[in-house]
């Protein structure tokens, strides 16, 4: 055999249900609409005013994990640049080894908290701290900005996945 076996009940519908999942016809929810209120695309509001739906099945989920995952990332880096910031820089004292590690405890326990919904507020200040430690050391600041962004980016797509 070279490849995986088609199971006979699915079907060449990427949208319907497979494999016996129960879910809505297309009787039931009527045509799909965009924003602007054309057919044809599956996402957007129904005639009956429903909440547009993300098609993930647990967006909740998602959207913890997505910022779970950026947090435990942005740990990871700014553990792992404590040497080559003291190689290359300079002049990262005790004190600024402490901040960064501190910043990094603090996005750990962050991203274990995520499904409490103030966390995602204690990450924007995190990352606000992150670019008050740029004036310790330049490179703080340039990790900060770019988490910052990549925070920006997270909070966008939870706007977006939750509506």
């Amino acid at each position: 055999m070279t490849g995986p076996e088609r199971d006979p009940r699915a079907t060449d519908d990427p949208t319907g249900p497979s494999h016996g999942e129960a879910g809505p016809s297309h009787s039931e929810a009527g045509p799909s609409r965009d924003e602007a209120g054309t057919p044809g695309s599956p996402v957007g509001e129904s005639e009956a005013g429903q909440v547009r739906r993300s098609g993930l099945r647990n967006p909740q989920g998602a959207a913890r994990g997505l910022g779970a995952g950026t947090l435990g990332l942005e740990a990871l880096v700014l553990l792992l640049a404590i040497q080559p910031i003291r190689v290359v820089g300079g002049d990262l004292g005790g004190a600024a080894i402490a901040v960064v590690v501190a910043l990094a405890v603090a996005a750990i326990l962050l991203a274990g908290l995520m499904r409490r919904p103030w966390a995602w507020h204690a990450g924007t200040v995190l990352q606000g701290l992150l670019i008050l430690a740029g004036l310790l050391h330049w490179s703080l600041l340039v990790l900060g900005i770019i988490f910052a962004l990549v925070w920006a980016y997270a909070l966008h797509v939870r706007r977006v996945i939750l509506g």
